[in-house]
């Protein structure tokens, strides 16, 4: 819910086209070229906390000089050494649904079909609705995590990797999983192996649904039948050009066939599916636990491809689920995963067009630690490259970044995430809809346009003036909260107001330009808020 901008707003807000014309140039103005010099001692906390943070919050600034830099980018490092406030603790706690596995999630959620109401319209159509509550938990947690954790680094990385091995929820039970997704095969994993990280993706039912691997089967084989008719390279030439090698990654068409081969069987367990070890004369040897696991993945040799292959210049013999590993083994470590991954890395944490030197250092350390994703930011946080003046607050932020930034930094206690959920959807890039498997752009050119500023200042206008209702929640809501829920709504609706234009300035001011203050200290104490949250400063990060 974005509110108009009222008639007597300030100039800067209120003439929306000369703003933009001026915002516009300020934001596509050319990046220097070459070196140039540190950023300077003052602006070292707010740089990170914009980078390996989502912006400041109260109070973050002073953590960060307390410690110092190199402290903070070690406990961020570590995000299980930092205590999360009981508070977060407590509304997570009541997300139900966040609590299920995916087999559970289908069964409790799950088309009615599975419970004997196949072809009944009606019990579709309620089915559905009743499982909305499963997206609107997972964005409700995404969300207060992002705003509220003292973990910030470990919710960037969550955001970065979703996007990267991206799930659109709105794909047929998908809506079922997604929230299943993030917690179990993408939040463990975000600053562990990369490794881990990819085979978890592959083995949960929302990507293996997604991409259709779950439908992969070899075209011989006795489990062909039905939906299960033969090969499908969808996931497999994603696994290459997006999640791992890249598009110049130096595979072949072949390639992806044969890693298609590779996966076929790949599939999740239906409730009451029968685990079975053999197939066309050829018995595992593994047990039943290799099949399957409690995110419902499961192999069927039955529909396998067991002959030996080729991928990437590598033999393969045929061993069933195996070869899947040894193939994640040889695409995790291949120089060119290396070297795709360090681009994004540096993309989003440092330019939009990055400079080689950090790219192919960082893909050195990539292969020498065999993809550990934390000693890989440490290198880029340490670079020369992170802490050049020349980048010093030039990433422009997407929709997700803009919105959480402004609410972090207005201090604005949010029980009700429905209008952020809104405006990232207005902006865009609403959560957990991006439909194709690249996810979102982080560049600049993919969000600065003038309707977009439009309504980015519309959102810090409506904010900054206390007229969202954050802290209200949704018609309905209330009664349906735990009586700590409903306290810690009542409380923080005492607490709401206008958003403080001094408290802003103390957060933000090192970032604002001469132009910017000048106009904010020119202006009514009312209008400064909104002046700060939608500067072209703040649009950047």
């Amino acid at each position: 819910m974005i509110l108009p901008i009222e008639n007597n707003a300030p100039t800067l807000i209120r003439r929306v086209p000369s703003l933009l014309f001026c915002l516009i140039l300020i934001l596509s103005a050319p990046a220097p070229n070459g070196y140039a010099a540190a950023i300077p001692s003052d602006l070292r906390a707010i740089h990170v906390l914009n980078r390996l943070a989502f912006g400041p919050s109260p109070g973050d600034l002073e953590h960060v000089k307390s410690v110092g830099v190199d402290k903070y980018i070690d406990e961020q490092l570590s995000p299980n050494s930092i205590s999360l406030p009981a508070t977060l603790i407590n509304e997570l706690d009541t997300l139900s649904t966040l609590r299920l596995s995916a087999p559970e999630l289908f069964v409790e959620y799950g088309p009615p079909s599975y419970h004997g109401e196949r072809g009944d319209k009606e019990a579709i159509q309620r089915a559905r609705q009743r499982a909305r509550v499963i997206v609107e938990q997972a964005t409700e947690a995404r969300l207060v995590r992002a705003i509220e954790s003292p973990r910030q680094l470990e919710e960037v990385m969550v955001n970065f990797w979703f996007n990267h091995f991206n799930v659109f929820a709105q794909k047929g039970l998908d809506h079922l999983w997604i929230g299943s997704y993030e917690r179990a095969a993408i939040r463990p994993y975000a600053l562990g192996r990369f490794r881990d990280l990819l085979a978890a993706t592959a083995k949960h039912p929302a990507m293996l649904f997604y991409l259709d691997n779950w439908q992969n089967t070899a075209p011989d084989s006795p489990g062909a039948r039905g939906n299960f008719k033969g090969l499908n390279e969808n996931y497999a030439r994603e696994l290459m050009e997006l999640h791992t090698l890249g598009v110049d990654g130096g595979y072949t068409q072949e390639d992806v066939i044969t890693l298609a081969r590779i996966l076929t069987g790949w599939g999740f367990r239906r409730p009451g599916q029968t685990l079975q070890a053999r197939a066309a004369g050829f018995v595992q040897t593994q047990r039943a636990e290799n099949f399957s696991n409690n995110n419902g993945f499961y192999f069927d040799p039955n529909r396998h491809d067991f002959s030996t292959k080729v991928f990437l210049g590598r033999t393969i013999r045929g061993s069933g689920i195996q070869e899947g590993e040894e193939a994640f083994d040889i695409l995790a470590q291949h120089p060119s995963t290396a070297r795709h991954l360090s681009y994004e890395l540096a993309q989003y944490f440092v330019s939009d067009d990055p400079p080689k030197s950090l790219v192919d250092r960082l893909a050195k350390e990539y292969l020498e630690t065999r993809g550990n994703i934390r000693s890989v930011l440490n290198t880029l946080f340490h670079s020369p490259e992170f802490w050049d003046e020349q980048y010093f607050s030039k990433k422009f932020k997407t929709p997700y970044e803009y919105v959480i930034s402004a609410v972090r930094a207005a201090g604005t206690p949010v029980t009700n995430t429905r209008p952020l959920l809104g405006m990232m959807a207005q902006l865009g890039m609403p959560l957990y809809h991006c439909q194709t498997p690249d996810g979102y752009k982080n560049t600049q050119e993919a969000w600065l346009n003038p309707n977009a500023m439009t309504q980015r200042i519309n959102f810090a206008t409506a904010l900054a003036a206390g007229r969202l209702p954050l802290n209200q929640p949704p018609v309905g809501a209330m009664e349906q909260m735990s009586e700590a829920k409903r306290t810690t709504a009542d409380n923080q609706l005492a607490r709401s107001g206008p958003v403080d234009p001094t408290a802003l300035i103390k957060l933000v001011g090192g970032t604002l330009s001469t132009e910017t203050k000048a106009a904010i200290e020119n202006s009514r104490p009312a209008f400064r808020a909104p002046l700060i949250l939608g500067s072209p400063e703040f649009m950047q990060r």
